[in-house]
């Protein structure tokens, strides 16, 4: 074999190498790791629907019911138990909050398990502070509701906006001139697990309100948004924070939201 042919191949060896080796570390990938408790069997759904029969009968419904584990020992490690952990030592305790049974609405690292990237929004500098203890993902999802709702997947924001309202009551009340955007959901400006921009945004400054607001060019070298002239305005900063719509959730006294 020649040198240079040989060479040659080498460096294809290794490029084909990194390539293979990088492709690899970008596969995604779920984690499904059920809790467990020390000593306890798995016991199946049957077995929880005496005394959370309102929870065993909507279940089926949910996503979560879809959540099956390979290989699984038995049948209840893809049911109740997947996000519990084992009752055999719960109900043999008769029950009780707490007693032998893990509450993911206590502690979130159960659904850090398998909802990794939302584990890692909670990292982001602006987020909802779950991973601080003072909040539970329960108290804006329903983990046993059906999927039906919008926005797409039920367990996101099952209730549109009403679950953002429990806490921010001045931003999702009733206006007489509505900003039509929350009739999207909340969702459509924020993103509720965490961002890098102020305010959990999805995007930053005018940037966010482009994308339903479309400037466009006239004759005369002016940007328009809708009938009005933005070319001066868009100069002096964020279409709320340079003071043109402040009231951006709604306004009781202008249909250009202000307060």
């Amino acid at each position: 074999m020649k040198p240079w042919l040989g060479g040659g191949l080498a460096g294809l060896f290794v490029l084909l190498a990194i390539l293979f080796v990088n492709s690899c570390s970008t596969i995604p990938r779920t984690v499904l790791a059920p809790p467990e408790i020390p000593g306890a069997n798995y016991v199946g759904n049957p077995a929880c629907f005496e005394c959370h029969t309102n929870y065993v009968r909507a279940f089926p419904a949910s996503p979560h019911a879809r959540v099956h584990i390979p290989g699984a020992a038995m049948a209840g490690q893809s049911g109740c138990e997947s996000c519990h952990g084992p009752g055999s030592k719960h109900i043999a305790a008769g029950g009780g909050r707490g007693q032998f049974i893990v509450n993911p609405g206590r502690d979130a690292a159960a659904c850090f398990n398998c909802h990794l990237e939302t584990h890692a929004e909670f990292s982001l500098p602006q987020h909802h502070p779950v991973i601080e203890g003072k909040m539970n993902c329960v108290q804006c999802h329903d983990p046993h509701g059906a999927d039906i709702f919008k926005p797409a997947g039920g367990l996101a924001m099952a209730r549109l906006n009403q679950s953002c309202a429990q806490c921010h009551r001045d931003q999702s009340r009733p206006f007489v001139f509505e900003h039509e955007a929350l009739r999207e959901g909340c969702t459509t400006c924020h993103n509720p697990h965490g961002s890098i921009n102020s305010k959990m945004l999805i995007e930053r400054d005018n940037n966010l309100c482009l994308k339903c607001h479309a400037m466009q060019q006239s004759l005369q070298s002016g940007i328009f948004i809708g009938k009005v002239d933005h070319t001066y305005n868009l100069r002096l900063g964020g279409c709320w924070s340079a003071g043109c719509h402040t009231a951006i959730h709604g306004s009781n006294f202008s249909p250009h939201h202000l307060y």
